[in-house]
């Protein structure tokens, strides 16, 4: 049995930064170790770094089972990269393996990632992006044996550039309508400072509100996710949106104008970054900020923003 032979299996990676996360281009160095309980003989040891992408999902059937004869499913893959290479050959030239003998064993690795615009890892719904580090040990007379790892990838961006840093600003307004009378109109202006963020970091919204009319209006504000996933050539998609936070603000008093406030909505720490690369997964955030007045529809003003890895700094 393998785990009989082999124990305290690991695979260790040397960080880059203190994110431990991997970027297109970057040299992956590490080490991998396991013990051995005896004499054993070792084909090969090779390593494979590679990035893919799947999305799969059902239509509903229903409970019946003449429904679920009628259940669809839809998936989509794709690979970015599919790098190998030898960590430990055999002595090929006489038809013989390598021995090893007992006791703990260490072999360092070296290996590149690609150039390219790969999108970043990410877990979903309906689908997921992982790059992966796979450790394949061959024996003779004995079937492969392979260990997966996973690495945290980022598609890095230029976060400094001046449309990313460009302040946002939306208003709306309407006249809320009572029988024959119609009331004086409700209005928002709202401003954003940039337009990307990074996970764990605190959007402040900024908020102007006149409120002609004789409803009490009350600001609310929320970060919302879009995963969607795509069969090749868009031909079927599958949406999921979530909201990941909220706040409400003081209500605005009937008959007021002029009326400032600011919100603030923490993005989570452990949320997945913006994903416009990928021919089959997409992510993206919005803030909405609506004005929400009692049997009326809402005014609403959305803000399309980028989570990326790296902080975007503000010039003064």
């Amino acid at each position: 049995m393998f785990q009989q032979t082999f124990k305290n299996y690991n695979i260790n990676f040397n960080a880059l930064n203190e994110r431990n996360t991997f970027s297109s281009g970057d040299l992956i160095t590490g080490q991998i170790f396991f013990e051995l309980t005896k004499p054993t003989k070792i084909n090969s040891i090779t390593l494979a770094l590679t990035g893919k992408a799947h999305v799969h999902w059902s239509s509903s059937g229903g409970g019946s089972r003449k429904r679920r004869r009628q259940r669809r499913n839809f998936s989509a893959k794709l690979e970015f990269f599919n790098i190998k290479r030898d960590i430990v050959q055999g002595n090929g030239a006489i038809g013989g393996a390598s021995k090893l003998q007992p006791g703990t064993h260490v072999y360092p690795f070296t290996c590149q990632l690609p150039q390219g615009n790969f999108p970043s890892s990410f877990r979903g719904v309906h689908g997921h992006i992982a790059y992966s580090l796979t450790v394949g040990i061959s024996r003779p007379w004995h079937l492969s044996k392979d260990f997966v790892t996973e690495f945290n990838f980022v598609n890095s961006i230029d976060v400094n550039q001046p449309e990313l840093l460009a302040p946002l600003a939306g208003s709306n307004s309407m006249t809320l309508c009572r029988l024959w009378c119609a009331s004086g109109p409700v209005s928002m202006t709202v401003s954003l400072g940039k337009k990307v963020f990074t996970p764990g970091e605190t959007a402040k919204i900024t908020c102007e509100f006149s409120n002609a009319s004789s409803q009490t209006a009350t600001p609310k504000a929320r970060l919302v996710q879009n995963q969607m996933f795509y069969t090749h050539n868009k031909a079927h998609s599958r949406k999921i949106i979530k909201a990941l936070a909220s706040e409400t603000g003081r209500p605005v008093s009937p008959h007021s104008s002029d009326v400032f406030t600011e919100m603030t909505l923490a993005v989570p720490a452990a949320v997945p970054l913006t994903i416009s690369n990928c021919s089959i997964i997409e992510v993206d955030y919005i803030i909405e900020v609506r004005l929400c007045v009692r049997a009326s529809s809402d005014l609403i003003v959305l803000f399309p923003i980028i989570l990326c890895d790296i902080p975007a700094y503000t010039y003064s």
